[in-house]
């Protein structure tokens, strides 16, 4: 039994352990052919953050949804290129909104070169994205495409904020669902659908992919909160400094608009004060962490991962849908 990825994936069939490997190696080395230009600059700006490392969650989801069909189809290993490159320039124009200085534990693009640069390297990721994707087929391209949108309307509806009278946990969890669960399901879907799988498997893994999704980011948000060392090489409490209105603080308003307790009001307008100052950051973490809703959190996440598990029971059994299993199990063991 071996480990694959920085999620400790536990892996008892050598033959899968060995085509994963080999399929994320070839991976890189396509994000990096990906990224290179003739302009020596743009290839370094492209390449900072496909060097700077990363879970490479969603070519290996692609990777192991491609065991239930040809596992050797050409197409596996370029859509996995393609979801990564997605993602990668979202992390881009993410940085430059949020004003993030470090991602991956390196400065982030926009604090070395600047926001349009950053900018600029992002859409030249999806280019490139584009580029390989035209190649996969009319089907792929439609599929990206729509995944793509709902990533789009998820940033925005998450910029916008919920409309009147709208529940803010639903409204984020929706946010979730275009945001991460997109791409995470189409990293799924084009690992199935690239392989010949059956369109029911196809849809299965499709579900998985959008539920395991949002757990993954529900995660995060516990992270971020309860993690001294983000695992994502951010800060703690990178979010709550910045104003983002994560799970644990829209379940601490809620109890505090349900319940009106003194500190949960309290609490509630010290996360509205400035807290790019160190001393009332440190106090909204401490306190935060100690707080129910933070419990509350970890549950959201949980019963995710738990339908996400769930979608997969049609699917027969095998090391693939186990490993798909465990990385249900993984998801929840970091915001544990």
């Amino acid at each position: 039994m071996t480990d694959v990825g920085p999620f400790g994936l536990s892996v008892r069939d050598q033959a899968l352990e060995a085509d994963v490997q080999a399929g994320l190696t070839a991976v890189e080395e396509g994000l990096l052919e990906a990224t290179k230009s003739e302009v020596p600059f743009i290839t370094e700006a492209a390449q900072h953050l496909v060097r700077a490392g990363g879970k490479r969650f969603r070519p290996l989801l692609v990777m192991l949804s491609a065991r239930f069909g040809d596992r050797h189809a050409p197409g596996i290993v370029p859509s996995a290129v393609v979801v990564e490159l997605t993602h990668l320039a979202t992390l881009y124009h993410d940085d430059v909104m949020d004003e993030a200085a470090v991602r991956r534990g390196v400065p982030s693009a926009n604090t070395r070169w600047g926001n349009s640069v950053a900018v600029l390297t992002g859409d030249f990721l999806f280019a490139r994205a584009s580029h390989i994707l035209a190649d996969l087929g009319p089907e792929a391209v439609r599929v990206q495409a729509e995944a793509f949108e709902r990533l789009v309307t998820g940033q925005i509806l998450e910029t916008a904020g919920p409309q009147d009278g709208r529940d803010p946990v639903e409204h984020y969890l929706d946010v979730l669902g275009g945001k991460t669960g997109s791409l995470i399901a189409v990293s799924c879907r084009f690992g199935a659908m690239m392989s010949g799988a059956d369109e029911t498997v196809v849809d299965v893994l499709t579900q998985y992919g959008e539920r395991l999704g949002v757990a993954f980011q529900l995660a995060d948000d516990v992270l971020d909160i309860a993690s001294d060392s983000h695992e994502s090489g951010k800060t703690p409490g990178t979010d709550l400094r910045e104003g983002i209105p994560t799970l644990p603080v829209l379940r601490l308003r809620e109890r505090a608009a349900r319940l009106g307790l003194a500190e949960d009001i309290a609490l509630c307008e010290l996360l509205d004060s400035d807290l790019t100052d160190d001393e009332r950051h440190g106090e909204a973490l401490r306190l935060l962490r100690a707080h129910p809703a933070l419990e509350q959190a970890r549950r959201d996440t949980v019963r995710y991962a738990q339908d996400a598990r769930a979608a997969l029971a049609p699917l027969p059994e095998c090391t693939a849908k186990t490993a798909l299993q465990e990385l249900c199990d993984a998801v929840v063991h970091r915001a544990g």
